[in-house]
């Protein structure tokens, strides 16, 4: 998750895409849905599965990516960068204060 002022850019991990396979397809939201923080709020389809996804925080949607409608594969391509899936307008900053940091993420990935 990348956050810029009030908005937060949010997708899948690297590790995440990598554990779920070829990506499929990518179910978006739409634009001014509220999400709550902890909540699924769209899903992954893979080769291997379907899995949700977790709002990290709460928020109103102001943007989804829907170059992913029609190319899912971005995912596999570059999770952390051009394939996040929708960027919120957090309602409640200080949530991304309980966040671990991707330092944390990744010490935590080699722990398993």
């Amino acid at each position: 998750m990348k956050v810029e002022g009030n908005i937060a850019s949010i997708g899948i991990s690297d590790h995440a895409q990598t554990l779920l396979g070829d990506i499929v397809f990518v179910e978006l939201p739409e634009v001014g849905d509220e999400i709550e923080k902890g909540e699924t709020f769209t899903s992954v389809e893979s080769v291997k599965a379907a899995s949700d996804v977790y709002a990290p925080v709460s928020g109103t949607i102001v943007e989804v990516n829907e170059s992913l409608a029609d190319s899912p594969e971005l995912v596999n391509e570059d999770a952390e960068g051009k394939a996040w899936f929708v960027k919120v307008e957090m309602s409640d900053p200080s949530e991304f204060d309980d966040l671990i940091t991707p330092e944390t993420y990744k010490a935590s990935l080699h722990e398993d």
